[in-house]
């Protein structure tokens, strides 16, 4: 999608840190973190939110993504724990409309219930 922020980051348009890439999903640096680490990991097939996605193909790949999470976690050092997040939709807080996953913490996270 050529307007998508996203997608122009997994397309190299516009420069990341990045944390984490392969043929199916990219991951890199939020610009504006919450916690001492915390990063997105995309799916490159550009999909509005998990209100887009249906069995299939996309069941398959929710499933790859969320087991991502914890593999990239551990590496940034989070072995003691971590938040996820998946903002859905407008009303429920997603500002960019490409599916992805926030991966959070370091440190006491209470504060981000």
């Amino acid at each position: 999608m050529s307007d998508c922020i996203f997608c122009k980051i997994v397309a190299g348009e516009i420069p990341c840190k990045k944390v984490y890439e392969d043929e199916e999903f990219f991951a890199f640096h939020d610009i504006n973190p919450i916690a001492r680490v915390h990063f997105m990991i995309v799916p490159k097939h550009h999909i509005a939110s998990l209100l887009e996605c249906d069995s299939g193909y996309d069941e398959e790949m929710l499933g790859r993504l969320l087991l991502l999470a914890p593999k990239l976690a551990k590496e940034h050092g989070l072995q003691g724990g971590f938040k996820t997040a998946i903002n859905t939709g407008k009303d429920g807080g997603q500002v960019v409309f490409h599916l992805h996953v926030h991966v959070y913490g370091g440190g006491k996270l209470s504060h981000l219930d």
